[in-house]
């Protein structure tokens, strides 16, 4: 089951250099909130998410959602007798894509969560999706060839795609539901020798060792954010949810969260 989710849609400049980091997020601003990028070219996506051969024609009784939008697809998985974890389960679904301009993706999965049913047979999973470019994009899964979700992705009757591909922002909550701004202008070996743009103040100041804050990530076409929990331990922070799993098929992007993290 697929249920369109609209989001507001950041502006993310694409810059020069490897790591840099710079203020962006029109949408966000709307918020009152500022933004900052972090630039880094991603590496190549999965195999899973090359595009898939065929003709666009072929499929004409699609729903349609425009590009920069998200939906969630939930559905009910049975895997036999052993019900696999979130990650592992998405290893069994198959992106597949139909770009008109025939290279690139069309969507991209954001996170992922769920359990087992209550009888334990299946897993009941959610896929947050977010479309990128005009053309047919599906979820498949893999051992059976069921279709768990296809649509026509066409471009935006209200703007151009704003998803440059490189930016990545960054939110603290203070604790008490206010967002911070973490401020990577100065390229810190982690989020804690960041600064927090509203106070000017270090990272480590404003998130004290021990306490569990949520950290909000933003690299999406939709302008989806992404949360999790962590824990500030010393100089690292770790997780304290296993959930979501965060950006299965952008990799380079969760192994830059992860070093920023030092998880």
């Amino acid at each position: 089951m697929a249920k369109h989710r609209h989001k507001p849609h950041p502006s993310a400049s694409s810059r020069r250099g490897i790591v840099q980091w710079a203020g962006i997020g029109a949408a966000v601003l709307l918020l009152g909130v500022a933004v900052f990028a972090l630039n880094r070219k991603p590496a190549s996506a999965p195999q899973a998410n090359q595009p898939s051969p065929g003709p666009l024609a072929a499929q004409t009784n699609l729903p349609t959602i425009e590009i920069n939008q998200a939906l969630m697809v939930t559905v009910e998985l049975d895997f036999g007798q052993n019900v696999p974890g979130i990650a592992e389960a998405l290893r069994e679904i198959e992106r597949r894509h139909q770009p008109e301009s025939g290279s690139g993706r069309v969507f991209a999965i954001l996170d992922a969560y769920g359990e087992p049913t209550p009888d334990g047979k299946k897993l009941h999973m959610s896929m947050h999706v977010s479309t990128e470019k005009p053309g047919i994009g599906s979820l498949v899964f893999k051992r059976t060839g069921k279709v768990l979700w296809s649509s026509r992705v066409v471009p935006s009757t209200n703007a151009p795609s704003r998803f440059s591909g490189t930016a990545l922002t960054v939110f603290l909550d203070d604790g008490a539901g206010k967002l911070l701004t973490v401020d990577g202008s100065s390229n810190p070996a982690s989020i804690l020798d960041a600064s927090i743009k509203e106070a000017g103040q270090p990272v480590s100041l404003m998130w004290p060792d021990g306490a569990e804050r949520e950290i909000t990530f933003i690299y999406s076409a939709c302008g989806c954010p992404v949360k999790v929990m962590c824990r500030r331990v010393g100089d690292r922070t770790m997780r304290t949810r296993e959930l979501p799993v965060i950006f299965p098929d952008d990799p380079s992007v969760v192994t830059l969260i992860a070093q920023l993290m030092r998880w």
